[in-house]
């Protein structure tokens, strides 16, 4: 049996709460952090139908479409995130699922109940004059491992690729045209991408000390070699990355590689830059994806009318 914290109340407690924790665990498989999770949110609403007593038929087991609605309709109330919300509504359509398919249930109170509404979070980006100073300090060095960091860091602004997409370049790739790169994306799609002059510039400085890289008389085809010839992983760039903010006089939680390609993207927007051109360098497969970035322009411009347009002062 699994060990449950302390009933919220002991009589009106679920009476399949406990079966229903072990099928998440025989069955699915979860993680102890996830079967916690779903232990807690359960127990709100239970603590919820009990202290409010809506009617006999207010606990767990035997709730309403309408008592779920009211605890919704609390979490709102409550300032809670959509997102934590919809979570809290997941766990319960799995417990009544869970119900109905063992006939514990004659029918399932959260299935015409609606998801909160998820606003998509706006991503996260850094300024231009960030960025300079991220590539100036990345500049400085003349040792192979700053030559490296340096091409790493101007591609990745300079094309928007996904991490996976930099660390796993080939080297053949940019032997074939300095001016365009072939990216391989999601779903083994190929898509090309124009390379800015300092990027070009910067990944001919670093294949002169490419091979120190590489333990003496051995190849890669890789770029970018790791240990033994592998590609530099995902984790160590990061690294690098973050400890080049810190060199560069900036916050180290707010740069990573997934920012330079947001940058990316609402540089270029910022300047003119056509969206379905920015679609197809960030290889997304649907435009919805990249109009994202139009909402980050559309809140600076908000926010300067608010700042500077004289009608806009009180």
């Amino acid at each position: 049996m699994i060990q449950r914290r302390e009933p919220v109340s002991s009589a009106r407690v679920s009476r399949y709460f406990e079966a229903f924790l072990e099928l998440l665990v025989a069955e699915r498989g979860v993680s102890t952090n996830t079967l916690a999770a779903y232990q807690r949110d359960l127990e709100d609403v239970t603590r919820f139908l009990v202290g409010h007593d809506f009617s006999a038929q207010a606990v767990l087991d035997a709730a309403t479409t309408e008592d779920l609605r009211r605890y919704l309709n609390h979490l709102d109330g409550q300032g809670m995130t959509a997102g934590t919300a919809a979570r809290r509504l997941s766990a319960l359509r799995q417990f009544y699922r869970f119900l109905y398919a063992d006939g514990l249930r004659e029918d399932d109170p959260t299935a015409i109940l609606e998801s909160p509404r998820q606003g998509r979070p706006l991503p996260k980006i850094i300024s231009e004059d960030d960025v300079a100073k991220l590539l100036q300090a990345a500049e400085e060095s003349q040792a192979p491992d700053g030559k490296r960091l340096c091409a790493m860091v101007e591609l990745c602004y300079a094309t928007g690729m996904r991490v996976s997409e930099l660390v796993g370049l080939p080297l053949a790739t940019v032997q074939r045209d300095p001016d365009v790169l072939i990216v391989r994306g999601k779903g083994n799609k190929e898509r090309m991408v124009p390379l800015s002059g300092p990027a070009r510039d910067a990944v001919s400085d670093y294949l002169v000390v490419r091979d120190t890289f590489l333990p003496e008389g051995t190849s890669s085809p890789h770029l970018f070699p790791g240990g033994g010839g592998k590609p530099l992983s995902r984790q160590r760039f990061f690294q690098l990355l973050k400890d080049l903010a810190r060199l560069a006089g900036l916050d180290p939680r707010k740069v990573s590689p997934h920012v330079l390609r947001h940058a990316f993207a609402s540089h270029l927007l910022h300047h003119d830059a056509d969206l379905r051109s920015v679609q197809q360098m960030l290889g997304h497969a649907d435009i919805s994806t990249t109009q994202i970035y139009t909402h980050v322009l559309d809140e600076r411009m908000r926010r300067l009318v608010a700042e500077h347009h004289p009608l806009a002062r009180s």
